[in-house]
């Protein structure tokens, strides 16, 4: 088998599909506005809108070539394998040559397209606060997390393999499994070096939060305030914490966008995940993506053959991950059709929630103050909202909660 011309062929569907669905997206600005969401956007700003959507597709395709091109050059050459030569034939430095080449060689295209989604189209859009400081800062950081977390993930793959060789395959979707619960666990950390959080002013809202959680028996540890405006104007909120504890956490703009009311809304609609253990769920069904990645792992480090055919003597366990990388582009879509169905349903029912605790208008005029904050798709195609959406578009959402008010 032309193990070489296979691969190539996956990159080539991978990057044709991406293409495809930006295209979508594209077109779909053109769709009709749905009634219940026609107030959303005025004349003019709904233009702004079609050009903003049409700008960012078409750096997304910019991006997609670009990255194929890139790819497909390193591996027609046998870039990666040539590096890996210059260095010791030990396996854990060829693996960290390979993984660290790779994330070297792709940076300056990650970095080009963050610089033109935020420094320029953003910016351009009034979207923008980020500084051109805060977005080196930013790209370093993304920079060295990612290829820590890259060569971490490779050495446990060698280290299991050599240690297990076929149980690999559970064992490895197991600790994907395991990084995956304590990145989730660590993400309130990691937000902490880069942003600034100031606990909320005391007064009617904090005073209502606690009760809307409480109420329900969680507990509070804080109730913060995120310095989002420095990087942009969209709006936000979420909550962390494992178990009954929780800390809630507000960007700053969706403090001075939306009224109290509003703003317990969009925590009633969070409730909601809560109280059906959504969280957890959408972990669950992520097994499958670790098993998809665990199964692609142990063919890769299986078949020799594989890596010789670009240039390699033997497995090359960073070679492994970056080609997993690839075919999990083409597997990841299939097993997103069932989890994304399932996070638009726990949205729906997330928004009942809302509407049982008293805040269904609120919620709807939170819906819309977000959507046009953020410059939201109002009438994305249906095919799109099946490959991609893990929210159903706004107009279904507000139709959902008026029917539930109308009971």
């Amino acid at each position: 088998m032309e193990w070489k011309l296979s691969i190539l062929l996956l990159l080539t569907l991978l990057t044709a599909y991406r293409v495809i669905l930006r295209v979508l997206q594209a077109r779909s600005a053109g769709n009709p506005t749905p009634e219940s969401v026609t107030d959303v956007y005025d004349a003019e700003t709904y233009q702004r809108w079609r050009r903003y959507c049409a700008e960012k597709s078409r750096l997304q395709i910019l991006v997609s070539i670009l990255t194929y091109a890139l790819t497909l050059i390193l591996l027609l050459t046998n870039a990666y394998s040539a590096v890996a030569s210059l260095f010791s034939p030990h396996p854990y430095m060829q693996l960290l040559v390979v993984v660290l080449f790779d994330a070297l060689v792709g940076l300056p295209i990650d970095v080009f397209s963050s610089y033109a989604e935020n420094l320029r189209i953003e910016e351009k859009y009034g979207f923008n606060r980020t500084t051109v400081k805060t977005f080196v800062l930013d790209r370093v950081r993304s920079f060295l997390l990612g290829a820590t977390l890259s060569v971490l993930l490779s050495m446990l793959l060698a280290v299991l393999h050599v240690a297990i060789g076929d149980w690999l395959i559970l064992l490895f979707a197991g600790a994907l499994l395991l990084v995956s619960l304590v990145g989730s666990f660590l993400y309130p950390l990691f937000s902490r070096a880069g942003n600034r959080f100031t606990p909320l002013e005391e007064g009617e809202l904090k005073e209502r939060l606690m009760g809307l959680l409480t109420k329900h028996g969680y507990r509070v540890k804080a109730i913060e305030v995120m310095d989002a405006s420095r990087r942009t104007t969209k709006l936000n909120a979420y909550f962390t914490g494992f178990g009954r504890m929780k800390t809630i956490v507000l960007y700053d703009n969706l403090v001075n966008a939306l009224t109290p009311d509003e703003i317990c809304a969009v925590f009633a609609h969070e409730l909601g995940h809560g109280l059906h253990r959504d969280v957890l769920k959408q972990q669950i069904l992520n097994v499958l993506n670790f098993l998809a990645m665990a199964f692609l792992v142990w063919g890769a480090v299986k078949l020799p053959q594989l890596h010789m055919a670009f240039g390699f003597s033997t497995v090359n366990y960073g070679f492994a991950f970056i080609l997993v990388g690839i075919a999990l582009g083409l597997v990841q879509p299939l097993i997103g059709l069932v989890t994304s169905a399932y996070s638009r349903r726990a949205e729906y029912r997330a928004d009942r929630q809302a509407v049982k605790e008293g805040y269904g208008e609120a919620l709807i005029t939170a819906l819309k103050t977000l959507a046009r904050g953020n410059f939201s798709h109002l009438s994305p195609s249906r095919l799109q909202v099946v490959l991609e959406y893990s929210h159903p578009p706004l107009a279904a959402r507000i139709e959902a909660i008026e029917r539930e008010l109308s009971k």
